[in-house]
């Protein structure tokens, strides 16, 4: 199994764990898609781009108060959620849900997935 396929299969994981979800993504951290799997049509390029500049911010905050490395950052909205974990040294995994998700199971699945990939790369 090639690792793209390796990486496709976490995601799958990770819908068919919590099916709610409206997208799961996996980007670099320079902003650009690596696999995503959405249902809700959302932009690959352009939620890579987001999820990334939120890790990188997340980062410089979590060293300036010194509270550790990153490991997930969290956007509430009216419609939903955005999770976003740390995928290893080089990679993040953005998490899309509508309002009203179990997000302890969201956090449970997510964090295992962002584990598992960081792993593999």
């Amino acid at each position: 199994m090639t690792k793209h396929e390796e990486i496709l299969r976490h995601l799958e994981e990770l819908r068919t764990a919590v099916p709610e979800l409206k997208g799961v993504l996996l980007a670099s951290n320079e902003g650009l898609p690596v696999a995503h799997s959405f249902t809700n049509g959302s932009d690959a390029q352009r939620l890579a781009a987001m999820a990334a500049a939120a890790a990188s911010l997340g980062r410089r905050i979590g060293d300036t108060l010194g509270v550790g490395s990153l490991a997930e950052i969290s956007v509430t909205g009216s419609e939903g959620q955005v999770y976003v974990y740390s995928a290893g040294s080089k990679a993040v995994l953005a998490v899309v849900s509508p309002a009203g998700s179990n997000a302890g199971l969201i956090h449970l699945e997510a964090r295992s997935v962002a584990h598992g990939i960081g792993q593999l790369l």
